[in-house]
């Protein structure tokens, strides 16, 4: 049996990192997923360019992005109210180079190399993580069975059948998850094979 290594230590606060996302229908059909992180400290912070009291953030990000019904980033705003230099926001209006990236498999890779390194905000990037489970909750979750239909309209489309194949191991295209969906949408079991083979 593991003993929780604070049970017999006294704690003193040093840092504290809060996010909170999200998501909201809109009335042209297309969805916002925002979030707000904030840093604070337990204790004053001498920053190389401010001082930073006690519980005042040293990062305040705001980042929303708008997203249509297949997890595609329309529009993309990014907002610092704090952070530790004067230029860290200027760096916010690149966030718009995110527009017409999908959601889903292989996602934070086409972030990086959009926003990566000195092309991006380290927080901001991070974010968009969160960010994009929050948008798949906030779709997925708006009607019962929204997964079959979703594979139906992709199906249609000729588009691959979700964006988040393959984005996780429940969502492999050989599992479980992915199988009961195609027989809910209506596909033959050989069609499904081969689609997963592609």
């Amino acid at each position: 049996m593991h003993q929780n290594p604070t049970a017999s230590a006294t704690r003193k606060l040093a840092h504290t990192r809060q996010i909170v996302c999200t998501g909201y229908v809109r009335d042209d059909g297309l969805y916002d997923i925002e979030a707000r992180m904030t840093d604070t400290k337990g204790h004053d912070s001498a920053l190389l360019f401010k001082d930073v009291p006690r519980g005042s953030p040293i990062h305040d990000m705001r980042f929303t992005i708008t997203i249509d019904a297949h997890l595609v980033i329309r529009a993309a705003h990014a907002h610092t109210e704090s952070a530790p230099t004067p230029w860290c926001s200027q760096i916010n209006e690149a966030y718009a180079k995110l527009a017409g990236i999908a959601i889903g498999s292989g996602f934070m890779k086409e972030v990086k190399a959009r926003l990566g390194g000195a092309l991006g905000c380290t927080h901001l990037t991070e974010l968009l993580g969160p960010m994009a489970t929050t948008a798949f909750q906030t779709i997925m979750g708006l009607q019962e069975g929204a997964h079959t239909s979703l594979a139906a309209a992709a199906q249609r489309e000729g588009k691959p059948l979700l964006p988040m194949l393959d984005a996780c191991h429940a969502w492999r295209v050989d599992g479980e998850v992915v199988h009961a969906l195609r027989e809910r949408a209506g596909e033959p079991a050989a069609r499904a094979r081969v689609s997963a083979d592609v």
